[in-house]
């Protein structure tokens, strides 16, 4: 996995060198590496999925978003086994990617420069440049190639500028340090590989919003994140709304099954394959008769199902 890693900084790295780039691309860079979302997008061309989404995202769950990525072909946007600083809280937000290598000299002169001409901080790390970045709403995505000890992209005062910009937390394919200081920021977390005191040091930022690998997953800068203590899925923007809407009528269908079930009026095997006539007349009652409040608006209902089998 470290060689696979090392290859992708290193395809990375090249496209620095050889166009003379900057640390990030273009807005119309980033436009085409997203060209399927057709809404809002953020000033630096990321997808701006709404926090409407975001927030009726953070119910859904782990397998259903799964389940409805793998449907449309996107089998590689799950990354498990994380370490977290609040094991039983969620997350969403809109993806800041960032990409770390180890230290090469002739590179690190050249990233520094570049970010020199860009009018990035100077003082202190570079892994202080995605945090200068983030607005409301972000979260901070990067692959630090699994380092742990000398590899920690942030300790309690990166975290607490992080929270203060994007109300959100981190996902690290790397580490942090000050897990302690980083506890007492109200609101914030960190998705981790680990944890060590050192401080970073032999590993270098090479790019911001580029896509990037975090694990088993391709990121995206624009993805819409959902992070739980069971693992994190990278969803594109252009599938979140659909797939907050399939997730959220999947969970209906369940919770009526499971009423029914336990009333005894269907049999599994009714319930588990395409609904009859009969079933689907009942479904429809009992979600015009639902006893709260629905997740999606009524004609958001109306207009999936008309289109879809039961």
């Amino acid at each position: 996995m470290l060689k696979q890693n090392l290859l992708a900084g290193a395809l990375v790295l090249f496209g620095l060198t050889a166009t003379a780039q900057a640390i990030s691309p273009t807005p119309d860079q980033i436009k085409a590496y997203t060209s399927a979302w057709k809404g809002e997008r953020s000033p630096d061309g990321r997808p701006k999925v709404s926090d409407a989404i975001l927030a009726r995202l953070k119910n859904i769950s782990m397998e259903e978003a799964w389940g409805v990525l793998r449907n449309k072909g996107y089998h590689n946007q799950f990354e498990g086994e994380w370490q977290l600083i609040y094991p039983d809280s969620a997350m969403t937000g809109r993806v800041v990617t960032a990409q770390y290598v180890p230290s090469r000299p002739d590179l690190e002169a050249l990233v520094k420069e570049t970010g020199k001409k860009e009018g990035r901080v100077q003082t202190g790390g570079t892994n202080s440049w995605p945090i200068d970045v983030l607005k409301d709403g972000d979260v901070y995505v990067a692959d630090g190639y699994g380092k742990i000890a000398d590899g920690t992209l942030i300790g309690d005062n990166l975290g607490n500028s992080i929270y203060a910009k994007s109300k959100r937390g981190v996902i690290f394919y790397g580490s942090v340090r000050d897990v302690e200081g980083l506890s007492e920021i109200k609101g914030f977390n960190a998705w981790m590989k680990g944890q060590d005191p050192s401080y970073i040091q032999q590993m270098m930022l090479t790019n911001i919003n580029t896509p990037i690998r975090i694990g088993r997953a391709i990121v995206l800068p624009g993805d819409v994140v959902l992070a739980r203590k069971y693992g994190t899925i990278f969803i594109p923007a252009h599938l979140a709304e659909e797939l907050v809407l399939t997730s959220e009528v999947t969970a209906l269908r369940d919770e009526f099954g499971h009423l029914r079930l336990k009333e005894g009026k269907y049999t599994p095997g009714e319930i588990d394959t395409k609904w009859s006539a009969a079933i689907q007349k009942d479904f429809l009652n009992w979600v015009n008769n639902y006893p709260g409040k629905l997740p999606m608006t009524k004609k958001e209902l109306d207009d999936y199902l008309k289109e879809r089998n039961y």
